[in-house]
């Protein structure tokens, strides 16, 4: 039985749509759909692109056979008459390899880098670790990038504490749909002097991680140095994450349940490892 096409809905990301699955639930993507999807009107471009994902994927340490299976696809020509043409099966991080390597000036190819470093990282967070481990592991992960998020802030000119609290602001405001600190916190049931970060479950954090490392990245990388201009990019981060999880049919991270405190699962942590020692 061939592989199945994954959904056409228009809320799905188009990187979902092309998404195939076999009878063991292993999922690919097409090299030809993917082309496709990136608007390559040359096949012969793409394969450079390719060759060079595979490369990456050789540096990093991955077999490129076990990403990328090249394989034979007999077409219609006319006249009932078909020829080869050469096609690749992608798993996901042979796509997203190749997304990292495609043309970044093409729309497409920046909310594929969105769709697939989120559902790589999901991916790379093993699913055998149990849901504290995750959630230890990414809010560990989350102080680093708000550190090095508030240094790519300060170059761009958020100098002040109030003015770094706005700038935060603006990042949740578009990853929450609009809503402020104060208000997540209401929603979620927290007091004032609770931290957000630390009653989120491990998805939340997820998106809130990516949030800030993308952020942090666009601000050094198009080198603002504006205020302003800092705010805005931190909010349009978000809305594109929030908008990443409503093409995936993700639940909005101000609709998921709050967690347990992180603190108290650092807490067992110390006392596990001093038990182990």
């Amino acid at each position: 039985m061939s592989d199945k096409v994954a959904t056409r809905d228009q809320h799905v990301s188009p990187f979902e749509r092309i998404r195939r699955t076999n009878e063991a639930g292993a999922e690919s993507w097409s090299s030809r759909d993917f082309s496709h999807i990136l608007g390559y009107t040359k096949y012969s471009n793409f394969e450079q692109v390719m060759q060079k994902a595979k490369l990456a994927c050789f540096n990093s340490g991955h077999r490129i056979d076990d990403h990328f299976a090249d394989i034979g696809k007999m077409v219609d020509i006319g006249s009932g008459a078909q020829r080869e043409i050469s096609e690749t099966v992608l798993s996901r991080y042979a796509c997203y390899l190749i997304i990292q390597n495609a043309d970044p000036t093409k729309e497409i190819v920046a909310q594929g880098q969105t769709y697939f470093a989120i559902q790589t990282r999901r991916q790379e967070i093993s699913d055998q670790a149990t849901e504290g481990e995750r959630r230890l592991l990414l809010r560990d992960e989350m102080r680093t990038h708000n550190v090095r998020l508030a240094g790519a802030a300060k170059e761009a000119g958020v100098i002040e504490p109030r003015d770094y609290a706005i700038f935060q602001n603006h990042g949740y405001m578009g990853l929450y749909g609009g809503l402020t600190m104060p208000d997540i916190r209401r929603r979620k049931g927290l007091k004032e002097s609770q931290q957000i970060l630390d009653h989120m479950g491990s998805t939340e954090l997820a998106a809130n991680l990516f949030r800030a490392t993308q952020t942090e990245e666009k601000l050094r990388r198009e080198k603002i140095r504006n205020k302003e201009a800092a705010h805005r990019t931190h909010h349009d981060v978000g809305v594109k994450v929030r908008q990443t999880i409503r093409e995936l049919g993700g639940t909005m991270p101000e609709n998921l349940a709050p967690a347990e405190s992180i603190k108290k699962l650092e807490s067992k942590r110390r006392k596990s490892l001093k038990a182990g020692k």
